[in-house]
């Protein structure tokens, strides 16, 4: 076995031990959602490779998928527009940059200045 696939497996091949895979499932962190207050948040406009269409996109989330999806399509239905969650990543159809940061603002959500 090569050195790089052992250090994936932290070099467990095989393992009759069933308490083993309980412990692995039981060590991991739930994931929880950080307060708006301690999340800092960037916005800003792209156009790379959407054929020169805008796209506002907002990074920098921290939390759970499902947390991400749903201010995600909260923004997507204030500012009337498609738009998609990938990746930790909101992309909004459109430039409403000015308008996301004060909503973001007003929600309370800490942003990075430039």
């Amino acid at each position: 076995m090569s050195k790089h696939k052992q250090e994936r497996s932290n070099g467990l091949v095989y393992s009759t031990n069933s308490e083993y895979f309980n412990s692995l499932k039981e060590d991991a962190p739930l994931e929880e959602t950080p307060v708006p207050e301690k999340q800092r948040l960037r916005v800003k406009t792209d156009t790379k490779q959407r054929a020169g269409k805008v796209v506002t996109l907002i990074e920098g989330f921290i939390g759970t998928d499902d947390d991400l999806t749903l201010l995600g399509k909260k923004i997507k239905t204030k500012c009337g527009s498609g738009g998609s969650v990938k990746e930790g990543l909101i992309l909004i159809q459109g430039d409403y940059k000015d308008k996301i940061i004060g909503w973001l603002t007003e929600w309370g959500y800490g942003l990075f200045k430039k």
